[in-house]
């Protein structure tokens, strides 16, 4: 048996080995700090045991597959210490995760009191070093053995797999969960760990089920790679726009409204605006004709669109159709009413391509325990189009749609910051899809050359699709490293036959269209989120909801900072007088707290010689100007959603 190592190197065995004895045999170091490895690629556990010629990598807490199986066994460290000081708490999964590991339990909610002495006797079994042993049992016997231990949770999840399964277990002293693995061989290797934070989550995802407590937890290979990202989370919970947001008053969530539904405050609300008027602005000036349709219709449609029998579960529905004789649903999407639009008219070929724009809210039904903030929500409004288009145009018309999504992107600063995804079907569960298989390879590949020829680098996600085509979702990830949809683009050859859309070809025949969805900039309220997370508040200008604060050093200036501040709305400028009596060094730091990109003092020479003294977020003190001067700079700085870079701190 030949085992060929990563360095080229080959050793040659007469018998079978396990993982853990071939590292043993290279060195007993490597065996020491060895966390799993890659067999012809794939990850294996060290007890797997070799019996063919193969390609061998032992992975150490340095990999990143090294590091999810210590991440990984840290989460059992985890459950054996929950077991251990909450007997009656119930298991249910933990996985190791990007950021590190989590484990659920049925439990009551866990304080950071109770987190604390979770880490403690973590540490207790850590230091007593139990070596973690796999064992395997058939899935009735493995059933019979985790009821006995009454671990409900565990029950389901093996009688969820096939009849003649073999169900594997790791054992750590008296400490037993049902586990794939891989595992590390024992628990002293742990050296770095922290418990995070806890929060609800309901078993398996969905709210119907039990609402369970998970624990976040992290680990690394050395404590100063640890108290590295403890520094660096604290900085990212400064930055999550779930508190920024609510600090600098853009949005609010109240209970007897609802989960999932945030209000959106002046400033918020300022802010979406602007960003809607320009991209509503931007859109006709590349030919989208804009609509308005209802935010509900009764089933009959959905029924068609293929909604209803594919979607259904994500609706709010009101009425039963055994009782009500109308049964109708706030709309998750736009395009079933834009195709009705276009079918209010019979169009020729020459018609087309036509671009559909509008600002659509949309209701869609997240699970309770999905929602955070702005970024999952179950009402938000979005940029969204439908281009329907002849078949020659299709390939054109999407490199436009990427084209106006880039632009979108850049415009926010945010063009960097994403990643390219084609979303293509499964064709092993094709029931989920309608449309034969030759249809979706065919537009599947139709976006893979786009994609390719236009130089984007991109990946490729099976069971992405929506159930009607494949498309680009453009992703990107907010500050915890989640990643979310911001911009998709979608290749539709197949509801225009559900819906009978037609044109009338150069010899006279109905010919069906294809179709494009798309988004210019995606989810107002998503992208919002992300700006706040992006800029940390400190917006561009043209965005921001009060971009100049006017600061009379006394009262006495108070009129002339009225004067000026009639000068600025005049020409669109978002500004305030902050006219309280207090000392001019307390108002130039609170406008600084709140993230004001200019402040225009005033006080006895500005206004005898008709001038402000500008002060930015971006070069400090700029020095006196003439109010046409300030004004025509920052007009410029708007109207060219200039991103001004912070040239020195500002004082």
């Amino acid at each position: 048996m030949k085992i060929t190592l990563k360095d080229g190197s080959v050793k040659e065995y007469a018998e079978s080995k396990s993982v853990y004895d071939i590292a043993l045999d290279i060195s007993e170091g490597l065996a020491r700090v060895a966390c799993c490895a890659l067999v012809d690629g794939k990850v294996a556990d060290l007890r797997t045991v070799i019996e063919n010629d193969c390609e061998l990598s032992i992975c150490t807490a340095n990999d990143k597959e090294g590091l999810a199986t210590l991440r990984h066994t840290t989460s059992h460290v985890l459950a054996e210490a929950v077991k251990n000081l909450f007997p009656d708490a119930k298991l249910a999964i933990g996985p190791s995760i990007d950021t590190g590991y989590y484990y659920d339990f049925e439990h009551a909610p866990f304080s950071r009191e109770d987190l604390d002495a979770i880490e403690a006797e973590m540490k207790k079994i850590i230091k007593k070093g139990d070596r973690l042993e796999k064992f395997t049992l058939p899935r009735e016997e493995a059933i019979k053995f985790m009821e006995e231990r009454q671990e409900p949770y565990k029950v389901e999840l093996i009688r969820d797999l096939p009849e003649d399964a073999v169900i594997s277990f790791y054992r750590q002293g008296e400490f037993v969960d049902l586990c794939a693995g891989p595992h590390m061989m024992n628990t002293k290797n742990i050296k770095a760990f922290k418990l995070i934070s806890s929060s609800g989550a309901y078993w398996r995802g969905k709210s119907e089920n039990t609402m369970l407590q998970r624990i976040y937890g992290t680990a690394f290979n050395k404590k100063e790679e640890l108290e590295e990202y403890l520094v660096y989370l604290e900085n990212v919970k400064s930055r999550d726009h779930n508190k920024l947001g609510r600090e600098m008053e853009l949005f609010t969530t109240v209970d007897v409204i609802g989960q999932g539904l945030p209000l959106l405050m002046p400033k918020g609300a300022k802010m979406i605006q602007t960003m809607q008027r320009w991209i509503e602005d931007e859109e006709e000036k590349r030919g989208y004709l804009r609509t308005k349709t209802p935010l509900m219709a009764k089933s009959d449609l959905y029924k068609i669109s293929g909604h209803w029998d594919h979607y259904k579960e994500g609706m709010f529905v009101m009425g039963e159709e055994e009782t009500d004789k109308e049964v109708f649903a706030l709309r998750p999407m736009t395009c079933p009413f834009q195709y009705y639009v276009y079918k209010a008219s019979q169009k020729s070929y020459r018609d087309l391509p036509i671009r559909y724009g509008e600002t659509s809210t949309l209701f869609r039904n997240e699970d309770s325990g999905e929602m955070h903030g702005l970024t999952r929500v179950r009402q938000f409004t979005i940029s969204e189009g439908h281009l329907i288009v002849r078949p020659d145009q299709m390939v054109e018309e999407f490199k436009g749609c990427l084209a106006l999504a880039k632009y979108c992107l850049d415009t926010l600063g945010v063009g960097d910051d994403v990643t390219y995804r084609l979303s293509k079907w499964d064709p092993e569960n094709p029931d989920k899809y309608i449309g034969g298989a030759e249809v979706w390879e065919e537009t599947e590949g139709h976006i893979r050359s786009v994609l390719n020829e236009l130089g984007i680098p991109f990946v490729e996600g099976v069971g992405e699709a929506a159930f009607y085509g494949p498309k680009v979702d453009i992703q990107a990830k907010n500050v915890y490293g989640k990643e979310d949809t911001m911009i998709t683009i979608q290749w539709d050859a197949l509801l225009a036959e559900q819906f009978d859309m037609y044109y009338i070809d150069q010899n006279g025949e109905k010919v069906r269209p294809y179709i494009i969805h798309r988004t210019s900039m995606g989810c107002y309220e998503r992208t919002l989120a992300w700006l706040i997370e992006k800029y940390e508040g400190k917006f561009p200008t043209w965005l921001c909801p009060e971009q100049v604060r006017i600061l009379p050093i006394s009262e006495k200036f108070n009129d002339y900072a009225q004067k000026v501040l009639a000068g600025l709305q005049e020409n669109g400028i978002l500004a305030t007088i902050d006219g309280r009596s207090e000392k001019i060094g307390f108002k130039i730091r609170e406008a600084r707290l709140n993230k004001i990109p200019y402040m225009l003092v005033v006080g006895q020479q500005e206004e005898e010689e008709n001038l402000v003294s500008v002060r930015s977020r971006f070069a400090g003190d700029e020095g006196q100007k003439t109010l046409d001067v300030f004004v025509d700079q920052i007009c410029k700085e708007i109207r060219t959603k200039e991103i001004r870079k912070v040239e020195v701190e500002a004082n």
